[in-house]
Order: structure tokens, then sequence, then C-alpha cells
């Protein structure tokens, strides 16, 4: 894998290498010293994956991201040393097509490297992807509807998957459902662990809705929206309470969207409305068409307003979609959808 390495930093670009030099399948690509320099290198040789800083001169890493994916689509992991301070930035880079974030590694007192293994976690979670690695037969069995102990929730739930482009994405969904959501909502995002309170909160000033990361063992209320967090997958379990799981092992993205769609469709029985949105690779789509087999209201991300249009596009390709719409369109219909179902 041809990996390349952007940071304004001389000791940074060299931990790095250090990292990247680790893995003998893993060769640097190139090196660049700004957002702007990365543009160009992009441009005339595209690497398997970029590691991009966050705050860069000339160009920073947000806006080098946006100008890669719309003129040289790659892989970009956000690899910065400055996520407590410009957390709003880790998100608009995410939401611009950065698959992940990481934390920099850095040398230690020996000229050993420190905090490398989350990032090389990322880059081989990523070599799978880009060998089309799908965790096919991967979704958790769950049991059929009517297992559940309790009462239906008396109202129906949104939930949201998405990946690469992600966060600025859901937030325009949210922001368009307007305050006080006829339902409660997940959102599932492809994200490290580390990062999902960040999320959270990032999403709860742009929107201004009730934003917090699901809870193991909480039952969702109306009105409030929950975010997948952790490096595990979210479900809902047959008593309608969040739960965690680590299957399936095999998944290449976490938390998984097919693994919270299928919980949602088997033990939820107010049903809901499904929205798939802009993503690398297939995840979700299996779960979407189950919740349109189970009669609930899915929606998919059009073509043309994605970052990515690999998800939505096999939502489409399996007939997942009751709807396939534009960003824009996609929170005024979901919001139309839930209150005709909350009456």
């Amino acid at each position: 894998m041809r990996i390349a390495i952007v940071n304004d930093l001389a000791l940074a670009r060299a931990v790095l290498r250090k990292v990247v030099q680790s893995v003998p399948a893993y060769s640097v690509a190139w090196e660049a010293v700004d957002g702007a320099d990365a543009v160009t290198k992009a441009a005339a040789d595209r690497p398997d994956v970029i590691l991009m800083d966050l705050m860069m001169p000339v160009m920073d890493g947000a806006e080098a991201t946006r100008q890669i994916m719309r003129r040289s689509p790659c892989p970009i992991l956000i690899v910065t040393a400055s996520l407590g301070v410009n957390h709003g930035k880790v998100y608009e880079a995410l939401g611009a097509g950065g698959l992940d974030a990481v934390r920099t590694p850095t040398f230690g007192a020996c000229g050993e490297v420190l905090g490398a293994e989350p990032l090389l976690k990322r880059l081989a979670r990523q070599n799978l992807s880009k060998a089309n690695f799908t965790p096919a037969g991967g979704v958790l069995v769950l049991p059929p509807p009517g297992k559940s102990t309790v009462s239906p929730a008396g109202f129906p739930l949104l939930a949201i998957g998405a990946s690469t482009g992600g966060p600025d994405a859901v937030s325009r969904v949210l922001a368009a459902i307007g305050p006080c959501p006829p339902a409660a909502v997940v959102v599932v995002q492809h994200i490290g662990g580390d990062f999902t309170a960040g999320l959270a909160d990032w999403l709860r000033d742009k929107t201004g809705l009730s934003v917090k990361v699901a809870s193991r063992g909480e039952r969702p209320i109306a009105g409030r929206v929950y975010v997948a967090g952790g490096d595990e997958h979210l479900i809902l379990d047959p008593d309608r309470r969040f739960a965690y799981t680590p299957e399936p092992a095999a998944a290449v993205f976490r938390p998984n969207i097919d693994v919270f769609f299928e919980s949602a469709a088997a033990n939820w029985p107010d049903g809901g409305v499904g929205v798939l949105l802009t993503g690398m690779l297939r995840d979700g789509a299996r779960g979407l068409l189950t919740l349109r087999t189970r009669g609930w209201h899915t929606v998919a991300q059009d073509e043309a307003t994605c970052v990515v249009y690999g998800m939505p596009k096999a939502a489409a390709e399996l007939k997942a979609a009751t709807e396939i719409l534009p960003l824009d369109a996609i929170g005024p219909a979901a919001r139309a959808k839930l209150a005709a179902k909350a009456k």
C-alpha cells in the first residue's frame, strides 16, 4: 500500500515515515508540507491512502481534504496532534471526505515510536477495504420481531447510517428535521471511539438538537439524537435498550451500520425511517433492505450530492431504498414520514 504523508512539521513527518516503513507491505508514496502542496501532489500521483494533518500553513487539512476529494479522490485519514483544541476542524475534515481520525504518534526519549497502534489499525482496516473486503454473512444474527418483553415505545425511530463525508451530511439532515423530532434518532457514523463524544458535541452545536452518545442499557427517548459510540457495534436489544457487541469481528468499519439496522428491524416494533448517506463500499445497504421488508420507509442519498457514492449505490442496486433523494431533501422527507407514523 502506497501511503502519502502531509504535515508541516519535519519531526511529525519523520515519525509517520517510520510507522509506515515498519510494515513491509507499506511504502511512502510522497510527502507534502502543507495542504496546497498535498492537493498538487495528489493530482500528479494518487496514493492508496493519505495521512492528512489538520493545522498547517497555506491550506489546512480540512480544505485540502475537500479539494482532493473533488479533484483526485482517494482515502484520507486525518492524523493530527491538535485534536483537543481543534475538534471542530476534525469533523469538518471528516465531513469533507476524511475516512477517520487518529492522533499523531510521537518519538519517545530513546527514539522509539509511541502511539503507533491506533494508526496501524486504521491502515490495516483501509488495506482490507482497498481489497474490496466486505463482511459477507457477517451481520449479527438477531431474533425475529415479537420477542420483546416490553410494550412498544409509542413513537418511531429514525436510523441514519453514514461514512465518508458523513458528519456534514448528517448535520444537514438533522438540521432540516428541525427541533423536537417526532422520533428517537440514532446516528451510526464510521468513526473511531476516541471521536464519538466530540462528534455528538459538534452535531449538537451545528443543529441545536439534544445529541448524546448512546449508553449501554439506555432506552431511546423521542426527540433526542443518539450517536453510536466506541469501537464496538451498537445494537438495540429485544427490550429496546442500547447494547454494544464486538461481533461481527470481521466487519471492516466500526460501528457497523448493517448491524444496527438489522437490530432495529428486529427489535423496534414501532417502525420508522431508515436513511443511508454518503460512504464507501456497501455497509448499510443490506440492513436498509431489511428495514424496508419490515415496513420501514427507507431513503438513500443520491449520487450527485454524495462525497462517495458507495453505500447508497449498493442500497439502490438492492432496491433497499423506498426513495433516492438529494441530501437537502432527506431531512424534510424524513420528518414528514415520521410525523405520519407518530400519529
